[in-house]
């Protein structure tokens, strides 16, 4: 695996502008070379017997997946760091590496909706059992554990709503039981949360979103620490769901910039979420970092940064007009596109379905509407927001 030699002293933007790869390894060009490759040769046959080479075969890797790892592991402090096609990959990677047939799994309600649909399907099929937890339980969730509990999976923020966890405490408890826990950290990135340096055994990024940070790559990354990465290797190579090298390669490319580019994801964000608090027709802000928010002290204690993503509650009491007045907003928007996915350039605004929730409830006052604020001007865009509100309220 590639390493890079700059130092963990370093700051953080020269970590990303150098991570993963040295110019010195290609005749000096900066950027690492795209590799196509399915077959590696072998220079005889007791070499292709032993596999005693860099690169065997095109699913284990190339020099471009391989760059990405390497600058995924020196900023996740992990010991392995695997490439994967999508976010929802990324996902189930771990918890087949970690699950057999009759084994438990704890999962928080707040979790990202596709992974539920993987809980509640494939996994179930597969003799797998799940159970979901309140984001509040902490080291609660020791009355949670089963003997054949075998991975906790946490979101912090949750999807959606953005419930913190106390992710020490659940590891605490989950690895005096035998569990492993993973996390999915997209929201916060390795730069405001590494979740290794938390407890955690395997951190997971729909890469996706702010690492690659141009709405045009699908891409996922699972990082592990020592106990975890033999499990989560082997199943990897048994699985073959390795990421292209022209994704590996632009999402590498997007992570030189993600530290500018969080930077003006988290001051937007913050300014438009404050902008929001109080604001006739809004109920309630759902962003961490906001001191009314009530995860707030864990967000404070834990991470050093908050990113682009945060949800309103419209003001409708009648559940009746939730329908119609979340609508109104949507389509009164002019700069806000509407469309899944986030931690793009642009500003994006979906209505969100909580309707999955059993522990985790939606709030009452009215629709949950998820923004992804984006690198546009912040007036342009609480504009945007106030047009969508009048629009609602004239509805």
């Amino acid at each position: 695996m590639t390493k890079s030699n700059n130092g963990s002293n370093h700051g953080v933007n020269t970590r990303l502008a150098h991570s993963g790869y040295s110019p010195r390894d290609f005749h000096g060009f900066v950027n690492p070379p795209v590799v196509h490759a399915s077959t590696v040769l072998f220079p005889d046959a007791e070499t292709m017997e032993t596999r005693n080479q860099p690169y065997t075969y095109g699913t284990y890797g190339t020099p471009t997946t391989n760059a990405l790892n390497a600058a995924m592991d020196e900023l996740e402090g992990s010991a392995g760091t695997v490439a994967v096609p999508s976010g929802l990959a990324a996902l189930v990677l771990p918890f087949m590496s970690a699950l057999s047939a009759g084994d438990h799994m704890l999962v928080v309600d707040s979790i990202y909706a596709p992974t539920r649909n993987l809980c509640n399907g494939m996994l179930a099929r597969f003799g797998i059992e799940t159970s979901y937890y309140d984001p509040a339980v902490g080291s609660g969730i020791e009355e949670l554990m089963r003997p054949n509990t075998k991975l906790v999976h946490t979101e912090a923020p949750g999807s959606n709503t953005f419930e913190m966890q106390d992710i020490p405490a659940i590891a605490e408890v989950a690895h005096a039981r035998g569990a492993l826990v993973s996390m999915d950290n997209t929201w916060a990135t390795p730069l405001f949360f590494k979740p290794l340096d938390h407890g955690v055994d395997i951190s997971i990024h729909a890469a996706t979103k702010y690492p690659a940070g141009h709405s045009d790559v699908l891409i996922g990354t699972v990082s592990a620490n020592e106990t975890a990465w033999p499990a989560l290797w082997k199943t990897f190579t048994m699985m073959g769901i390795c990421a292209a090298p022209d994704d590996a390669y632009a999402t590498l490319r997007g992570l030189r910039t993600m530290g500018v580019r969080l930077e003006r994801h988290q001051k937007s964000a913050l300014t438009i979420a404050r902008a929001l608090e109080g604001l006739p027709g809004i109920a309630k802000v759902l962003h961490p970092a906001l001191e009314s928010f009530p995860g707030h002290d864990l967000w404070k204690r834990d991470f050093c940064g908050s990113s682009g993503i945060f949800s309103i509650v419209l003001d409708i009491a009648d559940t009746s007009l939730h329908r119609a007045k979340s609508h109104a907003f949507l389509n009164a928007l002019e700069i806000f596109g509407l469309g899944y996915s986030w931690g793009g350039y642009e500003s994006l605004a979906v209505p969100v379905n909580l309707s999955d929730r059993t522990i985790a409830l939606p709030p009452k006052e009215g629709p949950v509407i998820r923004l992804q604020i984006g690198l546009e001007d912040t007036q342009d865009l609480l504009a945007d927001i106030e047009r969508g509100l009048a629009a609602a309220a004239a509805a």
